[in-house]
């Protein structure tokens, strides 16, 4: 990936939009090629959209990738289907598996393993024109993402109708998500309700931060947490979302104290278990199906690599339960 920074001259009076100002001070980037190829645009070290206006003394940074392929091709990669109709098809993806082509993944990837299965031709890239169309044509299908590492229960659609039918769901918070975590230290209680904001990390564009609500800081964010069981200065974790924020279990169990064992970006490597993956998996989803009335549960078993490292907890320490309240809990609640 490629970057160029610009500062806005403390002279400069023209009202311009973020896009039109990185055209115009960079000959070589225009408003076709910033929409195709930006990966990230930060504003004053804050993530902005094109159309932003830019003052006089700002500072823009532009993240971008310029080798984007022709096609995003269809590959022949073993899928774990859960369920599957005419239009909808659930996985249980594997760690590991980008959800959708993107810079750096253009090929090996959720999308292209459905594109196989589903019989479909190569899907042409757009590198003009609207963002949204652009961000389509590298996302058949997918209605929500799972991070690389994240593995568990994904659901795709089969067209549009279905696939704006879904979004609407995910968008209007209608779809119960739950996961399990594996993290390193002990909540303050069996339970809890963490209720942030989350923003980029000023200091490190590749994570996010949570900042108190009552602040401007970021969009809000809300996982309720069950502690199932503790082992030693590690926790079995049922984690339920109420927002789908970009890293969101993770930058909150990181902000309860409790970073998920594994996570090279929010924690530390643990000694007992110096190399494990990221302990976080998503168990079930609860949702509508299109022109159906009741809601569907679908699981995705929980991998061997929590068993694996359960085996040696359970082996190291003694397992212990949570006390229901305990007065740090309060600000969870």
């Amino acid at each position: 990936m490629f970057s160029f920074t610009l500062k806005v001259p403390p002279d400069f009076e023209n009202s311009f939009r973020l896009d039109q100002y990185v055209a115009f001070a960079k000959s070589e980037m225009n408003r076709s090629k910033l929409k195709a190829c930006a990966q990230s645009i930060l504003l004053n070290g804050k993530e902005a959209k094109l159309s932003a206006k830019i003052k006089p003394n700002d500072v823009i940074d532009v993240f971008w990738e310029e080798n984007i392929p022709e096609n995003i091709e269809p590959e022949n990669i073993p899928l774990k289907i859960i369920y599957e109709d005419e239009n909808v098809t659930v996985i249980n993806k594997k760690q590991g598996v980008v959800t959708h082509p993107a810079a750096g993944n253009w090929n090996g990837t959720l999308v292209n393993a459905l594109l196989f299965h589903w019989g479909k031709e190569a899907v042409p890239q757009l590198k003009e024109g609207r963002t949204n169309e652009i961000l389509q044509k590298r996302r058949p299908g997918i209605v929500h993402r799972l991070d690389k590492d994240t593995s568990g229960v994904i659901i795709t659609a089969k067209n549009r109708e279905t696939e704006k039918y879904l979004g609407s769901q995910f968008k209007e918070r209608l779809v119960q998500k739950e996961y399990v975590c594996i993290v390193s230290g002990r909540p303050p209680a069996s339970s809890g309700d963490i209720q942030t904001c989350i923003a980029r990390d000023p200091k490190n564009r590749q994570r996010f931060k949570a900042f108190d609500i009552t602040g401007e800081e970021g969009k809000f964010a809300r996982s309720i947490y069950h502690c199932i069981a503790c082992f030693g200065n590690y926790s079995l974790m049922r984690v339920r979302i109420k927002t789908g924020r970009t890293h969101q279990i993770r930058v909150h169990m990181k902000y309860l104290g409790c970073p998920i064992l594994g996570d090279k970006l929010y924690g530390s490597q643990s000694k007992l278990f110096p190399n494990a993956t990221l302990m976080l998996h998503s168990r079930q989803m609860i949702l509508k199906l299109q022109n159906e009335t009741t809601y569907r549960r679908f699981k995705a078993s929980i991998p061997e690599r929590f068993f694996e490292v359960l085996h040696i907890l359970k082996k190291t320490y003694p397992k212990e339960v949570l006390p229901k309240e305990c007065k740090k809990c309060k600000a969870y609640r």
